[in-house]
């Protein structure tokens, strides 16, 4: 078995204990998002190094590994960053706050398995074609590659440019109470969501002609999962139900792939 298929299990675990202490720390469980984009970063930097040992005769890591390396570094530190930026100086995520309503005595014990073991168990699983390419990178770089790397690319752009242009939106004290439905958001009414789905097909892509890579598959179709039916469009758009701006927002605009407005 190559040694990553137990190494990023075991790393992960320990960098998600690490965030469940420092959470109990700052009394706040949204530290939480920060943590999920820097876990993808240490996963990625393990394949990398195990892919580094794996081609040792030649002395550098296959394309794969170094492209997607840069992939995930890129996106994980920049996501990290900007949930952090967003998190400054307010209180703990409404979602959070919830939680530790409800769960009362148990709140520690839900905390630790639901929100911290739970998050670095999904991680693993969205981050498979990352650890596939860590134990198998053959290092030949193809049309697949070069398809997925295209891919990967214009979903980094709308995930990086959504979030800016909703930063830029929310910082305008005009604009407060009011819906995003200008720049990427009038074309979708989540572009930062479809762009992380996409990057993650586009790894899985690069990953696809490596022995078993249907394996791999488990990665984008987590997130596709998590972000369509579970903890991302349902959980955000419920908080906006029976808004009348929403409510005509939702009305004419694509919930997830980038389309013409509806008249």
């Amino acid at each position: 078995m190559p040694i990553i298929f137990w190494l990023a299990p075991s790393a992960v675990f320990v960098y998600m204990v690490c965030w469940f202490l420092g959470s109990i720390l700052k009394k706040r469980n949204d530290i939480a998002d920060i943590a999920w984009g820097i876990g993808f970063v240490l996963v990625a930097i393990l394949g990398f190094f195990v892919n580094f040992w794996i081609n040792l005769d030649n002395h550098f890591a296959g394309p794969k590994g170094w492209l997607v390396t840069f992939f995930v570094v890129i996106w994980g530190v920049r996501l990290a960053w900007h949930i952090y930026l967003r998190h400054r100086g307010k209180p703990e995520d409404f979602r959070y706050q919830k939680w530790r309503e409800d769960w009362g005595s148990w709140f520690y014990l839900r905390s630790f398995l639901q929100v911290f073991i739970l998050q670095g168990f999904l991680l693993l699983l969205v981050s498979t074609p990352v650890i596939w390419i860590g134990a198998y990178d053959d290092g030949r770089f193809g049309f697949l590659e070069l398809v997925g790397s295209i891919i990967w690319i214009t979903g980094f752009l709308f995930e990086s440019v959504g979030d800016w242009q909703l930063k830029k939106f929310i910082s305008d004290v005009s604009n407060q109470g009011k819906i995003m439905q200008s720049g990427l958001w009038r074309y979708t009414r989540h572009p930062n969501y479809f762009g992380e789905v996409i990057m993650w097909w586009g790894i899985w892509l690069v990953a696809s002609p490596l022995p078993n890579s249907y394996v791999a598959l488990l990665g984008p179709l987590t997130i596709t999962v998590l972000i369509l039916k579970v903890s991302g469009i349902p959980m955000l758009e419920k908080k906006f139900t029976g808004q009348a701006e929403w409510e005509e927002y939702k009305r004419r605009t694509s919930s997830f792939f980038p389309w013409w407005p509806r008249k």
